[in-house]
């Protein structure tokens, strides 16, 4: 994911909201949503299999009531392509029987090994007593990693918040657009999981900021400009996917995507369910 919009505990119906768009190569082989075969309780878009890594995904769910969401660190002047692709950190958040503390005590070493990364994990499934957790493998001060380390992970309080390529909530102008559009969706949603179109409109802005709100991440002017939109459309390279994710304090959840491929085709998948339950309606 690219950009993550997320209101955790800030809806009377909702538990958790997420509206995300993920960017990427186009040529890069990605399964759209669904249950994987393998193991039929995690329910996500699915990268192919990586040399680097195990089949991952930039957002998932798990029937038991595991949330998983990740974004690279943009910084092009430590990038390493030798790195573990950082997909695999949210499969093996769904697949493995940890809680987020087990399981950041079980990795944190490995952490390393990713480029840079910002990884939201949640037990939303508890009630009162589940948890949303942000963490980072990389310190970003004034839009530059300054720091490879892992960072303590941060409990996430209620709120509405916005994640790109930096630090939680670092204001680049998507990240200030977004959460702005997405609170007023959020406002506007009844908790009947209806109107999904409120969300995927915010996440289908390509409006370009000035150059002078740009942030400065190791790319050229002509690259900045090109992803810095909400929506980004390039010859190569822009946004795959369009994701909604929301989460009624009952346990009822609903998972929409909608794909884009280098022709502006779009598809939509829609997943509701209940924790331990599922359907699948497709459109």
């Amino acid at each position: 994911m690219c950009l993550i919009l997320f209101a955790w505990n800030s809806h009377p119906d909702y538990s958790l909201v997420v509206a995300a768009n993920r960017d990427e190569f186009y040529a890069r082989p990605t399964h759209p949503i669904g249950y994987w075969k393998d193991v039929p309780h995690i329910l996500g878009s699915r990268d192919a299999a990586d040399v680097l890594g195990i089949p991952g995904t930039a957002l998932g769910l798990s029937l038991d009531g595991k949330f998983a969401a990740v974004t690279n660190i943009r910084a092009l002047s430590e990038k390493n392509p030798e790195m573990r692709t950082r997909g695999e950190l949210t499969a093996k958040f769904l697949t493995q029987p940890h809680n987020i503390q087990e399981f950041i005590q079980q990795h944190e070493k490995s952490f390393l090994q990713y480029n840079g990364f910002n990884l939201l994990l949640g037990d939303i499934s508890q009630g009162e007593k589940s948890h949303l957790s942000w963490l980072s493998n990389r310190l970003v001060i004034g839009g530059k990693v300054r720091h490879r380390k892992v960072m303590n992970p941060a409990p996430v309080i209620p709120g509405v918040y916005g994640l790109s390529n930096a630090m939680l909530d670092t204001p680049w102008p998507k990240v200030r657009t977004g959460v702005a559009s997405f609170a007023q969706a959020l406002a506007m949603d009844n908790g009947n999981l209806n109107h999904p179109e409120h969300y995927f409109k915010l996440l289908k802005n390509d409006t370009l900021p000035r150059d002078e709100e740009l942030p400065s991440t190791g790319v050229n002017l002509e690259w900045e400009r090109a992803l810095s939109p909400i929506f980004i459309k390039t010859e190569n390279y822009g946004t795959r996917s369009s994701s909604l994710l929301r989460v009624r304090k009952d346990g009822v959840f609903q998972m929409i995507e909608r794909t884009f491929d280098a022709d502006a085709n779009e598809e939509t998948a829609i997943f509701e369910g209940q924790f331990n339950q599922s359907t699948q309606i497709e459109r």
